[in-house]
């Protein structure tokens, strides 16, 4: 399955070269380097700091909130949400990675199994994935028809309009890495016993369709975008970067006591693009 990506064998402690001094640089990421770690630290702890202020609001308002964390496999979708919820209270803020639908659940509207994680009052509810497997990995991998995405893709707006207009604040993150980042990704994780279960078999088969996954992609940003239910792009090469503007987004589209925007930061515009702006320059990536 990795043989048709020339240099990259999986099995391989070492890394090839060429993929490695690649990797940062990949997909056009804007920056030569990680983020400073002290930075890094001083800043998450500053943001950290408001979504404790916003928990708080959230739950004397009963406000809903909802974030969806799609992207390649190895973009980063985890790591965000743990970040993210780090010092938040699991009783109202939630983390959803649901498993592959059963056999009852493929008979079902499809989106029928999410709705039962849709917040409630005071809640938060991170998705680890989301209704937006019928728009990639189902068609790519076959595990669902062309024709199945198409029906998607015309229903998921009137969906995501019902969800805004009963009072959910909806977000929706796509996290993009570049090829060779994704391959160093795998290659790390397939050599590190402490990640090893990150790696599934439908990650190595996987591998060979990033075109594939590209295409799928953009079909689903151009008829999903709107107005009332935006995605929103962050290139995810530098998990730091990533990581602390997830946040800063998220943040700065919420209205709370005690709101500080100097003090969570600017929502760095390099990294973190709008779909119209991510697919001009970045369409095959």
């Amino acid at each position: 399955m990795t043989d048709t990506i020339e240099g990259f064998d999986l099995d391989n402690p070492e890394l090839a070269k060429a993929i490695k001094k690649a990797a940062f640089k990949s997909g056009d990421f804007p920056y030569d380097e990680k983020m400073d770690g002290d930075a890094y630290e001083a800043e998450l702890l500053a943001a950290h700091l408001q979504l404790a202020l916003f928990q708080d609001h959230l739950v004397k308002t009963g406000d809903r909130v909802m974030v969806l964390f799609e992207g390649r496999d190895a973009a980063g979708k985890g790591g965000a949400i743990a970040t993210y919820l780090e010092n938040l209270n699991p009783r109202h803020s939630l983390h959803v990675a649901l498993p592959k639908p059963s056999d009852r659940e493929r008979t079902q509207w499809y989106f029928q199994r999410y709705v039962d994680w849709l917040p409630a009052a005071g809640e938060q509810v991170l998705f680890d994935r989301s209704w937006y497997n019928r728009a990639g990995v189902e068609p790519v991998m076959g595990f669902c028809t062309w024709e199945q995405t198409e029906h998607f893709l015309n229903e998921v707006p009137r969906f995501e309009q019902q969800l805004v207009n009963d009072g959910i604040k909806l977000f929706k993150f796509w996290l993009t890495i570049g090829k060779e980042m994704q391959l160093k990704r795998f290659h790390d994780r397939r050599h590190d016993p402490l990640k090893r279960w990150k790696l599934s078999p439908i990650d190595l088969e996987a591998l060979p369709k990033f075109e594939d996954y590209t295409k799928a992609r953009n079909k689903m940003l151009e008829a999903t975008h709107s107005k009332e239910a935006p995605w929103t792009v962050i290139l995810g090469n530098d998990k730091r970067r990533a990581r602390i503007n997830v946040i800063r987004s998220v943040l700065s589209r919420l209205e709370y006591e005690g709101k500080d925007e100097a003090a969570f930061g600017k929502v760095d515009r390099k990294i973190v693009l709008e779909p119209e702006t991510f697919l001009k320059s970045h369409y095959d990536i």
